[in-house]
Formats: C-alpha cells, sequence, structure tokens
C-alpha cells in the first residue's frame, strides 16, 4: 500500500513563504504523475500544480509564477514551494500520486497552512 505524509504546513503571515513536502513510501519514478492539490471550507478540491514522471508541470492560474513543484527522486519526496501567500489560500494542501501500471490514485492525509492577513 503506498503511503503519502505531508509536512510542512503552518501559519504563515500574508507575503510569506512555506515550503511542503510529500514522502512518498513507493519510488515516485513508478508515478505516471504527482500534484498538489488544496480544499478551503466550503470549497471544492482544487489542483494547485502537477509534475508528470516526464517533469512536464502544471499550474492553477492563481499560482503560476509563485509556487513550484519539484522532486527528488533519491528521496522519494515531491515539494511545494510556496511564495507570497495570500489569506484567500488558507486551505488543507493535499499531495496525490497515480500509479504508472495500474492508474490507481493515492492521496496523503494533507497538511494545514493558514494564512494571516
Amino acid at each position: 500500500q503506498v503511503q503519502l505524509v505531508e509536512s510542512g504546513g503552518g501559519l504563515v503571515q500574508a507575503g510569506g513563504s512555506l515550503r511542503l513536502s510529500c514522502a512518498s513510501s513507493e519510488i515516485i519514478f513508478r508515478f505516471n504523475a504527482m500534484g498538489w492539490y488544496r480544499q478551503a471550507p466550503g470549497k471544492q478540491r482544487e489542483l494547485v500544480a502537477g509534475l508528470t514522471r516526464g517533469g512536464s508541470t502544471n499550474y492553477a492560474d492563481s499560482v503560476k509564477g509563485r509556487f513550484t513543484i519539484s522532486r527528488d527522486n533519491g528521496k522519494n519526496t515531491l515539494y511545494l514551494q510556496m511564495n507570497n501567500l495570500t489569506a484567500e489560500e488558507t486551505a488543507v494542501y493535499y499531495c496525490n500520486a497515480e500509479a504508472r501500471q495500474t492508474g490507481a490514485v493515492y492521496w496523503g492525509q494533507g497538511t494545514q497552512v493558514t494564512v494571516d492577513s
């Protein structure tokens, strides 16, 4: 069973930065793609950033130029660097991965990010 464990969330002032990490129990190169999603209270979960096995990235329009998704294959860890955060980005941030061979989708338990205005 694949486990994804997020960390790095917390409380930050508006305009500040955080780096989220997602440690995988599986070799991340075996995933088709990985991504970061977020869910604010009362809202649907939305894609923040995605990273394919081949290295292509995609971002929500609202975070382009401020957030960067990356990975460290040696550490089997996915990252999300978030800069210039706004209060509207307060949410639980989730790590997601799609298995290459089965297409199964896995989720982490989430990490809370609170941006104080």
